[in-house]
């Protein structure tokens, strides 16, 4: 439960993050960050919906061993989220304005974020991100950006003592070709470390209102 909170909040906390506000006195090297940020909030604005398949590989550092589930995610502005493992197991995260489900095969649990902290804040982070607002984050996240191929690269370091305690850093993998995330990688204070691969990425299609219902 833990890991999945926490990708989700890397997730929604994505755009906040990589925002930065640009003025005259930037170096060359920022003014060009300063780009990819601005290109990254702009994808982010025009994304109205998206859904994707994702790969999740878990490598667990003492074990030499690796994890791999699968699923499908789905989002629609300005907060609703569907994030649903189906393999090797069934899982279920929806967000649907104020509400979570959070649901298996054996149960479902329905929480109210206005009555729970930790809820409340993913909620929170998500509504002010994704629709594209152009602000930083520096209390949660420290963020640098590099070019590689045809790739960017944001290096993610958390500032927040409960962020600090639960990873080292994040990185985060964009694609060029339309400021989209397409990888995530969640490094662990304990050295293992959590691979999310966003594949068959569709945006601004409709999507069934039936895929975000809390029952």
């Amino acid at each position: 439960m833990k890991r999945l909170l926490i990708l989700l909040f890397v997730f929604v906390s994505v755009h906040l993050s990589l925002t930065a506000h640009c003025n005259a006195t930037l170096s060359p090297r920022e003014q060009s960050e300063a780009q990819i940020r601005q290109a990254i909030t702009q994808a982010a604005s025009a994304m109205k919906t998206m859904q994707c398949d994702f790969t999740q590989t878990k490598h667990l550092r003492m074990l030499n061993d690796k994890m791999t589930s699968k699923g499908r995610m789905y989002y629609q502005q300005t907060n609703r989220l569907r994030w649903e493992y189906t393999t090797p197991y069934s899982y279920t995260f929806i967000l649907n304005d104020d509400k979570v489900l959070l649901k298996n095969k054996q149960r479902n649990d329905v929480i109210d974020v206005n009555k729970n902290k930790l809820f409340r804040e993913i909620a929170r982070i998500m509504m002010n991100s994704v629709v594209g607002t152009s602000l930083t984050d520096d209390k949660n996240f420290k963020s640098t950006i590099a070019t590689n191929g045809n790739e960017w690269t944001a290096t993610l370091l958390p500032q927040r003592k409960d962020l600090k305690q639960l990873f080292q850093k994040i990185i985060l993998h964009f694609s060029k070709k339309n400021a989209m995330v397409k990888q995530v990688e969640l490094i662990e204070r304990n050295g293992d470390k959590t691979v999310i691969e966003l594949n068959n990425i569709r945006t601004n299609e409709k999507i069934s209102a039936d895929m975000f219902t809390i029952r």
